[in-house]
Order: structure tokens, then sequence, then C-alpha cells
């Protein structure tokens, strides 16, 4: 929980995606206790000692690396350590974007104020300024394999912090020498050990989880509201979603799924208008949509269950316990994680899979009263049916991109580091991932929607009937073939605002409907 000054605490209180994220948009300000700096300000007491003393420790006065075995004097420590940020800085690509850079400096900060990392305050104080002032570092997309972390992009992350870089400045990129004249900031002077404490960790990789876990629960929760708009409007069979069913096979995501769409067709007229037909049964992309969605939501919470471990850890190397104790170890490798976000770009994959079936089975022209190709003038008009070609290439698209990046480790530190995660690679692919899956579900919303129509003058239950509104707001029934990219844009941008859950949730407190967690809030506690 937040304190109730609406203040996050870095260093003590748990952080959570929710948390993080608004932090990062300015609606919760993170702030640095006194019971952190003191925490603070006494490891880099430690790492001060032992420097004085001259023995050996791993990267308070070695080298790095394959360097380990190389000692540093007293004298060269500091000029190690910016060292490292210049050397590591070797980012490749296209930038991150700026939230994800705000969200690296958000998780770094927390760990560092840990106490276990050696950093000196004043360096801290520096990070909190660009999170407060929104001057977010420019950091490339490519260079980590998430091996002692996120090496490459937080180089770049922390160069402003001696005086290079780029950075992010009033809605325009600046050199961090202009950024300095225009605010009379100086460069820091890094102690021994904060060079190597600001770049090992993963905070790259678990900026990027926290976006798939936020794009993907909104995906998932979509998915869920698109699938019982299509069992509507080919009049599926509502039995494949009773409880009687899944209480036989609990799986929480299949039973959750499940109990949304039956509360979602709850009250149809078009469902109870056929519900003595003779069809046996439907299709697996109806029928199952409990199995494949809810595998898919199982999925995102044990990302979930991960990534709230690593917001609140320590993946820094070497990690100071007291003066007696450092140790080297291997909290920074990014493999817990590398492998649930491959997990979580497969079950994003499946979900546009089931989704495109749909959107296929709907402009079969197979269910009673809907006509093929979703348009009674066909023939002149091609209908719903080249929109499905593109959820067919995106769904294509994601399969080639399943490939897992944790199943591939390629050596490198001259062999120090011989098993690398990926993870960097898995994280930014899964966003990818689901920034297809993102328009796959919105060619479905459009499609449903279609379907409906044919389905009048029956009406949907109280919540369908007023997605099927808001969806009308911006894109009309389709009589013959328009520019159909115009359509599927207003329903990319009806899913990203999530204007109809927003709608849902709405008319579920106004009805005093029963959920377990409103959609809104299912994120929120989390």
């Amino acid at each position: 929980m937040v304190s109730s000054t609406n203040n996050f605490l870095y260093g003590e209180e748990e952080l959570s995606c929710s948390i993080a994220l608004e932090i990062a948009s300015g609606t919760i300000q993170g702030q640095l206790s006194n019971t952190a700096r003191k925490r603070v300000r006494d490891s880099k007491l430690v790492v001060e000692n032992i420097v004085e003393k001259g023995e050996a420790v791993y990267g308070i006065n070695t080298g790095f690396g394959p360097l380990c075995t190389t000692n540093i004097s007293k004298e060269e420590t500091r000029i190690l350590q910016t060292n490292i940020l210049k050397s590591h800085s070797v980012g490749v690509g296209e930038p991150i974007k700026n939230e994800l850079a705000k969200l690296m400096l958000i998780l770094k900060i927390h760990s560092l104020a840990k106490g276990y990392s050696g950093i000196a305050e004043k360096t801290l104080d520096r990070i909190l300024w660009h999170i407060e002032n929104n001057v977010i570092p420019i950091v490339p997309s490519q260079g980590s394999v998430g091996a002692s972390g996120d090496l490459a992009p937080l180089a770049h992350l922390f160069l402003p912090l001696i005086g290079f870089g780029k950075v992010f400045y009033e809605d325009t990129i600046i050199e961090t020498e202009e950024l300095f004249r225009i605010t009379g900031l100086k460069p820091l002077e890094l102690g021994p050990k904060e060079g190597l404490a600001l770049i090992n960790g993963t905070q790259f990789i678990t900026a990027h989880a926290i976006k798939v876990l936020d794009r993907f629960h909104n995906c998932l929760a979509h998915a869920d509201i698109i699938g019982a708009m299509m069992v509507e409007g080919l009049q599926g069979s509502i039995k494949p979603f009773y409880s009687e069913l899944h209480g036989l096979r609990p799986f929480k995501g299949n039973i959750h799924v499940a109990e949304r769409v039956k509360l979602l067709l709850k009250g149809s007229e078009i469902m109870e208008n056929h519900i003595d037909c003779e069809r046996v049964q439907d299709p697996y992309s109806l029928r199952c949509i409990p199995q494949v969605h809810g595998s898919s939501r199982n999925s995102w919470l044990h990302l979930k269950e991960l990534v709230q471990i690593e917001l609140n850890a320590v993946t820094d190397n070497p990690v100071i316990i007291n003066e007696e104790l450092t140790i080297s170890g291997g909290n920074f490798h990014g493999q817990p994680l590398a492998m649930a976000l491959d997990y979580a770009c497969l079950a994003a994959s499946e979900l546009g899979n089931i989704s495109d079936r749909r959107i296929y089975l709907a402009l079969e022209g197979n269910s009673p009263g809907v006509p093929k190709l979703l348009m009674k003038d066909t023939g002149i008009n091609s209908g719903y049916m080249i929109l499905q070609y593109t959820t067919a290439a995106l769904a294509s698209e994601n399969k080639g991109l399943c490939f897992p990046s944790s199943a591939d480790s390629i050596p490198t530190s001259m062999g120090q580091e011989d098993h690398v995660s990926m993870g960097s690679v898995g994280a930014r692919k899964a966003l990818r991932v689901l920034g297809n899956l993102e328009k796959i579900l919105a060619i479905e919303l459009l499609t449903a929607t279609q379907a409906f129509e044919f389905r009048k003058p029956l009406k949907s239950g109280i919540l369908l009937d007023e997605v099927h509104k808001e969806v009308r707001k911006k894109v009309a029934f389709a009589e013959k073939d328009r520019v159909f990219a115009d359509d599927i844009e207003q329903g990319i941008e009806l899913l990203q605002n999530q204007t109809i859950i927003q709608r849902i949730n709405t008319v579920c407190k106004r009805k005093d409907l029963t959920l377990k967690t409103t959609y809104s809030e299912e994120f929120e506690n989390y």
C-alpha cells in the first residue's frame, strides 16, 4: 500500500506494477525516507572501508567480468566507475519509449534504496531529480543479453549522471551537456562500486515486463468481452460456460473466464431465442473460450507473481550485506523473468490465434441469419473477407515470434558470463506480439458487432448492449464495402483507450451486478 500522503517510499514500501506506472505518470510521487537514506549511507561507508583496507572485493577494487582478478588501486577506483558507464554504453537500435526508461529509473532507485549496493546518497538524489522533472535519458533498445542484468541499457540510462549521453527534456532530445548548461547541474563524480551498482540489475527487462502485464491484461479483458459478443452473434451455446463444468477442472483462469462470459451473456434475448435449437455443439473457437483464454490468463498470473518479486528485489552485484560479508553472486541474472516472458509471449499469440479463428468462423455464413462475409449484397462487395487476411497475417507473424528467447544463450565476457538469459530480447518481443494481438482483437470486435446487427430486433443483455452502442459511436454498420482500415484504427483506439471496459464497469456499478472484481480493480490489486 502507498502511504496516506499519496507518496511512495522507495526502498521501504512494497512496489507493485500499478504503483510503478502511477509514479511514471506523475499520479504518485516517490520519495526517499530518512530511514532509507541512513541505510544508503551505511552501505556506502562499508564500501569506503573496504577500499581503505585494500582487501580485494569484486567490483569495488577489482576489474569487472574477466578482469575480476585485476586489482585496482585506491586512486583509480573512481576512474574505474566512470569508465564502466562509458565502456558499457554500446546499445544500438531505436530508443525505447520514455515511459519504459522512466520505469527503469523508478525500479533502479527502489532497489538501490534498500541499502545493499554501496551507492552514494547524492547519486540517488540525482536519479530522483530526473524522475521528478521528467528528464528521461535516451536508451537504445538493443544490446542487452540479460546476463549481468541489462548492462548496456542501464549504462545509457545513467550516462547523464556523469555528463554524457542524451535526454528527453521539454518535448525534445538534447545532449546532456546542453541540459547542464540550461539547469546548472554538474556531472557527478562516482565513488567506488557506484558505476557497477548502476549498471548491474534487471531493470530493462522488468520495466518491459510491467508494460507486458499492463497491455496483456487489457487484451485478456477485451478478449473475454469480444469472445462473448461472437458467441452471441453466431448463436453459440452458453452451456460451455457453466460453473458445473469448470468445477470439474478448476484452473483459476478457466473459471475466471467462464464466469465473466456467462455474466456478459446474461439476459440476452439472442441467446434465449435458440435455447432449444438442433445444434449439438459449437466449434472449439467458441466452445473452448474458457480453456484457451483461461490458459493465457494463467500465464499472465504466473508472470505477475514473478514480476512482483523482482520489483522488490536487489539485483545488484556484489551485494553488500555488512562490513564482514559482501557476496558476489548472480542476482542480476535475467532467467526468472526471461522464461516467464517467453511463456507470456506464447500465451498472447494463442489469444490472437483463437480470435482469428472466430473471425473466420463468422465469415463462413454457417450461422442461421448471418450472411456469408457478414454482408448481404456480396459479389460486387467483398464484405469482411479481407479483414481476416490481416488477422491471419498478424497471427502468423506472432507464431514466428514465439521461439523462446530464453532457449538461446551466447557466452559473453570471455567466458566469464557463459550462460545468459536473453530476457531483454524476449521482453521486447512480447510487447511486439501484444501490439499485433491488439490489432487482431480490434478486428474481431468489428466483426462481432457486424454479426450482431443481423440478430435484430432481438437484443443483447445489458452489458453487451452497451458495448455495441460504444462501438457504433465510432464505427457504423457496413452495408457495402468501404475503406475498412479506418474502421480498424477506430477499433484499435477503442481497445487501447479501454473505452469498452470503462463502460462495462460503469454499468456494473449502476446496476449492482456482482463480479469478483471489476475489470479496473483487478489490475489495481496486482
